[in-house]
Formats: structure tokens, sequence, C-alpha cells
């Protein structure tokens, strides 16, 4: 708890992000128990830490991950200041409580514990701190994967990306990811004559793209699914009753009228899921015209588009135009996506370690394991990128915390200090579980 509150007190809000105040503490701990760290920076202030603890090599090593930057706050906002990890009715609260502090500490922690313990390894335990995951790879986990992959090269990965739901106290399932949908946002751009406001043209820019812009709210993307989204929903149907069970079980045959209904459902009441099923599209950012009485010639428009890993970006494109159906309207994906988040394989669910992921929720948390394809994006897919099988975990939250403004990224996030330390014994028992000399 006193290394948790140390970082959560340290301000590395991205931008700028300034990690260096991180990874000079964890610098401190580490070297001060004898165990040798390792700096990487392509900046000076937004650093890179890798620590190792090594086994015997009779196995490849086991990487463990977490980001030492987190999102920006508005101090006004806060009931207790962002950066005072304050402890108060069993919570922690602070900016990175739960994203992503914990799995820092996590990893700090376990090694400085393999480190006393004098823990017999098959397997070199290295632990990764990395900068900018808050939407600026570049210093941080591409700089890694590009630069320095010898360093945190391993069989298995965990970082963040998961978590254990908690529904009126109780945990109900652990989402483990195991796959990522990839981002490609679309730009459109809308052409039409301009001219004096007071006189409307046919062929208005502006409405050409709101045109187009709602027939891809319209649009139904096909359901795609894969192992991942398919063990998903088969293993939601498990644990659930009724009505539910029914919907998560009619998705699997997405032919159907059956799951026709239940995207329906999902997409009023669940989206996330729905989200699950498909690449989703959501429009961003509108921008057009410049005063008042003069009708412009382009409107454009940027749609975030989120692709299952398995879509092809050029068919998908094409479907695009299709369903916009108007030749005045240009459909591109935006030159900035040279993407930061790369196309990977996902990792196994016949591996060794998801067998260990689901054998220890079972024992620490009582609880089944769901693999997820996460909607967002994480620094997980860089590292899948350069051959690693990654698995996303983390702590346990109240699902009733997001709504009410607890979650991650909100202006009160919080973690309960008890499931902050389950965490880090989950963690513990993981790594080690995999990494212990037989």
């Amino acid at each position: 708890m006193r290394h948790f509150q140390a970082l959560v007190r340290l301000d590395t809000s991205n931008p700028p992000g300034n990690e260096v105040l991180v990874t000079d503490y964890l610098k401190q701990v580490l070297e001060k128990e004898g165990i040798p760290v390792q700096i990487f920076a392509s900046e000076p202030s937004r650093p890179n830490l890798v620590a190792r603890i090594r086994g015997s090599g009779k196995k490849p090593p086991i990487l463990y991950m977490g980001h030492t930057d987190v999102v920006t706050v508005d101090p006004k906002k806060w009931t207790f200041p962002p950066f005072s990890a304050t402890r108060n009715g069993g919570y922690v609260y602070g900016r990175g409580a739960l994203d992503d502090k914990p799995h820092v500490v996590a990893g700090l922690m376990m090694l400085l514990e393999l480190k006393r313990l004098n823990v017999a390894l098959d397997r070199d335990v290295i632990f990764l701190a990395e900068s900018g995951e808050e939407g600026t790879t570049g210093p941080g986990i591409d700089f890694m994967t590009r630069e320095h992959a010898a360093e945190i090269r391993a069989e298995y990965c965990f970082a963040e990306g998961g978590g254990v739901s908690r529904v009126d106290g109780r945990t109900r399932f652990a989402s483990v990811q195991t796959t990522e949908k990839v981002p490609r946002p679309i730009e459109l751009t809308a052409t039409g004559p301009s001219g004096h406001a007071s006189v409307p043209l046919k062929g208005n820019a502006i409405a050409r793209l709101s045109a187009a812009l709602a027939a891809l709210s319209a649009w139904r993307v096909p359901i795609r699914l894969n192992q991942t989204t398919r063990e998903y929903f088969s293993r939601m149907a498990d644990i659930s009753a009724g009505a539910d069970a029914q919907r998560f079980r009619a998705v699997l045959t997405p032919e159907s009228p059956a799951a026709a209904a239940a995207d329906d459902y999902f997409l009023r009441s669940e989206p996330r899921f729905a989200s699950m099923l498909r690449t989703s599209l959501s429009p961003t950012i509108v921008q057009g015209g410049y005063r008042v009485n003069v009708i412009p010639s382009e409107a454009r428009a940027t749609v975030d588009v989120r692709m299952v890993p398995d879509e092809d970006p050029a068919v998908f494109l094409e479907a695009v135009r299709k369903v916009i159906n108007d030749p005045t309207v240009s459909v591109a994906y935006t030159t900035t996506t040279a993407s930061a988040r790369p196309r990977a394989a996902p990792a196994r669910l016949d591996s060794e370690a998801f067998r260990a992921i689901e054998s220890f929720l079972a024992q620490d948390y009582d609880t089944v394991a769901l693999p997820t394809m996460g909607t967002g994006a994480t620094d997980m897919a860089q590292v899948r990128s350069i051959g690693l099988q990654c698995y996303g975990i983390g702590p346990a939250a109240d699902v009733e915390d997001g709504p009410k403004g607890f979650g991650a990224h909100s202006d009160q996030e919080r973690i309960l200090e008890t499931e902050l330390h389950r965490f880090v014994r989950f963690s513990w028992n993981l790594v080690v579980g995999l990494a212990r000399s037989r």
C-alpha cells in the first residue's frame, strides 16, 4: 500500500507524461534490494524501465507489464485531490488507481518478493514499466518493441486489458483479453457548390455529409465472430440464466432470426456486447463551414472504426462506400493510421498460460475466465506483433462504479483496498505458478 500510494501521488498525466517520476521511484526501490534495472528512453522525461529476476532458462521468460502514464484531470471535479491517493471508506482514490498503477505495483512487488524469498525459477520474470500508453505510444511500447525487443522477449505476457466484474459486491466473472480490435479511423469528405446562405443550393456539402453519416449510423455491420468472441458468448451463456442465456447462445448462430433479435437488444441495452460482435463505426468529429452566411464547398467527418482482427480493410472500405452511395462523398482511411496499433494473432486459449489464468481465477476469485476481444486498444497489440502470447488481466471492480463516475478515467477513479491486495496476490500466483522450478 505504501508503494501504491507513492506511485499514485506521482503526476504522470499524459500529456506531457513525465513518466521519469515513476521510473526513478521504481529504480530506487529495486536497486536498494539488489535487483538490477535497465532504463530505455527515446525522450529523457519519458523512459521505460526493465527489471529481471533470472531463472534457470529451462523455459522461456514471462513478461509482466504496467504503464506509468495516466490520463489528464480536471482537479475541480474531484472530491479528493486526484494525486493524493486518499484512503477513504476502504477505497484508494486517485488518477491511475485503476488505470494502470495496480499493474505497476504488482510488477514491483512480484520482483521484490521473488528476490527476498529466493524463489527457484525455470523462467526469467521480466517487469516492464512503460510510458506513453494513453495515446502516445511512440516513446513507450513502440520504442521498446522496435529498438529493444530482445530485452522484453518472452513466451507469455500479462498486462492490462482484463478485469474481474463484481455485481452487488459479488464476483460474477473475469474478462481475460486475448485479442483486440484494430483502430482504423475513416475520413469522409463531402463536396458541393458554395454560395450565399440566403439562397439554398442543391447538393449542399454539409447536407451530403449528414446523409452519409446517417446512412453509416443506420448500417448494421454483419456479425463476425472469431475464436475469442465465440468462446466469450458461449461461456456467458453458461453462467447466465433465462433470457440472458438465450441471447448469448443466439448470437453464436449469426444468420438466425434469434441472433438479430439478440443483437437489437444488445445495441439498446448492452452496447459493449454489440461492439464485440462486429467491426464498429462511431462518428466522432465533424468539420464544415466558417461563417453563418456562407455555404461551404467542403465538409469533413471522422469516423472511429474499430475492426475485428481478421477484417479486410480494403473490402470494408468498399462496403462503406456502398452504404453511403454518394460519389460526391469520398471515403479514405486517415493518413495517421499507419497504425499505432498493429494487427497481431490472438493469444491462444489452449496454452499453459491461459490454463493457469483459469486455475488461479477460480482459486483467488472463485470465478470463471471469459476470453475477451477488447473493443478499445492496449499496448499488447505491439507486443503480440513481435510474437508474444499476451493476456489482459486486471483487478476486480464493481460494475456499478462506472456509471457512478468511479471508474477508470473518471473524476473519482478509485480501487477497493481489498481488491488491490487480491490482484497483487493473483498476479503473484499466476506468474510464480508458471515460472517456478518443478
